[in-house]
Order: C-alpha cells, then sequence, then structure tokens
C-alpha cells in the first residue's frame, strides 16, 4: 500500500474550525487500511479546535508561500505563519512516509485543492489551492480533493 497524506477530518477527527466531522468514505478507508498518513495542518500549526474560519486575503496558497497574501480569520486575526507552520509540517511528514500522493479537504484555506475560497467571508469561491496543497504540489505530491 502506498502512503497517501489524507485531511485527518476527512478520517473522523473533529479538527474542523467548527469541531465537525466530514464524511469522506474514501479518507476513511485508506485510514482504516493504514496506509492513511493522518495529518491536519491547521491543528499542527497550533491552532485550536473550534476555531475561527479563515480565508485567504489577497490571493491563494500559492501567493501566501511567496508572501503575496495573508491567511486571516473572520475577527481579524492573522494566522499565516501558523497556516504556513503547519503546512511545512504535513511536507515533512509526506516526505517522511514517501507519500506522493494527497486527499485533501476541499475549499480549506490549508487543503483546498482547485478552489478556495475568496477572503471576504462571503461564501464565495475562487480558483486556487490552500497553503498546505499548494506546498505539496510545489514538492511534486499530487493533491485531490475529497
Amino acid at each position: 500500500m502506498e502512503p497517501v497524506v489524507v485531511s485527518a477530518c476527512l478520517t473522523g477527527v473533529p479538527c474542523r474550525y467548527n469541531g465537525r466531522v466530514v464524511e469522506s468514505e474514501r479518507g476513511r478507508a485508506l485510514a482504516a487500511e493504514g496506509s492513511a498518513v493522518v495529518f491536519c495542518p491547521e491543528v499542527a500549526g497550533g491552532l485550536s479546535t473550534p476555531r475561527e474560519p479563515a480565508e485567504i486575503v489577497g490571493g491563494d496558497g500559492e501567493d501566501v508561500l511567496e508572501g503575496r497574501a495573508r491567511v486571516v480569520d473572520i475577527t481579524g486575526v492573522d494566522c499565516t505563519e501558523q497556516f504556513l507552520d503547519g503546512a511545512r509540517q504535513v511536507l515533512a511528514a509526506a516526505r517522511a512516509a514517501g507519500a506522493r500522493k494527497a486527499l485533501l479537504m476541499a475549499r480549506s484555506p490549508s487543503c483546498g485543492c482547485g478552489q478556495i475560497y475568496d477572503g471576504t467571508f462571503s461564501g464565495t469561491l475562487r480558483p486556487g489551492d490552500g497553503v498546505a496543497a499548494a506546498l505539496l504540489r510545489r514538492h511534486g505530491i499530487e493533491v485531490d480533493p475529497a
């Protein structure tokens, strides 16, 4: 079984910003068979559960990695450093396990792949990746949304 990085919330861990669990048959199956590298970049970066919702303001995850955008919660608190730290930790875990693929939580400012919220907290989506997804892609790891 090839290891796959899986967003912890997709395996039943209540680590989302609102503390809820996300149902993902594929995520739970990967965890059950032992091939999942289960990881929550936001919690690993030091954020609590529950926490205020956060969005990327001024771009996407790639822009955050380049210092052109920030991750800010709905109250205006900048949590960019926690998102960057968590992304680095998930990359290290992926490398240590030899993972070349990831199954990530859709639309998340960390794990979103292909689509994220636009930074206005209005529920509007925009093209782009979250911070962890962008870092994993940068290092050759294939990311898929759940």
